[in-house]
């Protein structure tokens, strides 16, 4: 088994799974464990050097200030933050590097990736970081790696690695909406925020406010929780609930009737939405706007719509149906867990390391 060092962000004094950076980042982490491999998570957390924190067998959270980066035998990185935090931190001349990207950027602003002038500039000079110094390159879909390969040359170092749910999920404690919604619609995510996409902030709130005027006018209520940046939201139309802790998530999508995903743009070149895993699993009609790499979970678990992009009328719609819908709910539960769990997911990091290490 190996010793593997997981690395993301040096900004946030806490290790909160709240957005779905973290909770992938904790995931991926708790699968290995669960395998046998040493993880160790590595945050900015006070954590004293001979007190790390214990998350359960072979997994802890360790302080980023005082990894010795040469005692482990794999380096993950998460994000394109996760590669400047290992180089802030001096890790980068570890010689097995895996570098786990949410979003591929190219060398100029493009249709469909929604990174812009010097963000999207900065990105893709880590990109290039990466691309000398990461032994593997993760990413989320194939067309990710498609444009990938149209900016960088590869040696077969390409891993794919979706998103992905739960196997298991707690157990169900209590509805916590308002019992005069109506139908409950829920949108459960990242609207980002003005320093990083604020063009993409702009797009996701002005759909969730129609959208959830159209709802309130057919006797439905829109939802959300969340992070990102949400003071335009308009209250009378979309009643946000806060950021909610991962594990109570569950009881917001097991109690609402349909889960809605809005989109940045009308089609995304290779960043997937997660929050199709975590209706799925839990037993949730989708409607989302189409244009998203993994759009065909709707179509392969039966249970949703996927709709025009931009077309809220016909979204609104579509919710409303799916909501009086006696959709076969446990089908589409067993199809996430038979195919898109973490479980799943982490095999491919497993076969990897052992393998490579069993060359050493």
């Amino acid at each position: 088994m190996a010793k593997i060092v997981s690395v993301y962000n040096r900004e946030k004094p806490d290790f909160v799974p709240v957005d779905m950076s973290y909770i992938r980042w904790l995931k991926i982490a708790e699968r290995l464990a669960a395998l046998g491999h040493q993880v160790d998570i590595a945050t900015i957390e006070p954590i004293p050097e001979k007190s790390p924190i214990l998350m359960g067998p072979n997994l802890r959270r360790i302080s980023l200030k005082n990894v010795h980066w040469q005692d482990y035998d794999v380096v993950k990185t998460v994000f394109h933050r996760g590669f400047e935090t290992l180089e802030f931190f001096g890790g980068t001349g570890h010689p097995f590097i895996i570098s786990k990207l949410g979003s591929v950027v190219a060398s100029h602003d493009m249709e469909g990736v929604y990174f812009y002038g010097e963000l999207r500039k900065e990105l893709y000079e880590t990109q290039l970081r990466i691309q000398k110094t990461s032994r593997y390159v993760t990413l989320l879909s194939p067309q990710a790696k498609e444009l990938w390969l149209r900016c960088f040359q590869s040696n077969g170092n390409i891993l794919l690695v979706p998103g992905a749910a739960d196997k298991q999920i707690p157990e169900f404690r209590k509805n916590p909406f308002p019992e005069e919604a109506g139908i409950r619609c829920l949108f459960a995510g990242n609207i980002y925020t003005l320093d990083r996409q604020p063009e993409a902030n702009a797009v996701l709130v002005s759909k969730l406010n129609e959208l959830g005027r159209i709802l309130k006018s057919a006797g439905a209520q829109l939802f959300m929780i969340g992070v990102g940046e949400v003071r335009l939201l308009d209250a009378a139309f979309v009643k946000y609930l806060g950021k909610v802790p991962y594990e109570e998530t569950w009881d917001y999508l097991r109690s609402a009737d349909v889960g809605v995903v809005v989109s940045s743009g009308k089609f995304h070149q290779n960043n997937e939405s997660s929050k199709i895993y975590h209706y799925l699993r839990a037993g949730l009609p989708v409607v989302s706007e189409a244009g998203f790499p993994n759009d065909f979970l709707i179509h392969e678990s039966g249970l949703g719509f996927s709709v025009e992009s931009g077309n809220m009328e016909l979204m609104a719609e579509k919710v409303l149906e799916a909501g009086r819908t006696p959709w076969d709910r446990q089908s589409a539960i067993r199809y996430i867990l038979d195919n898109h769990t973490w479980e799943n997911r982490v095999q491919v990091y497993n076969r990897l390391i052992t393998e490579e290490l069993e060359q050493v």
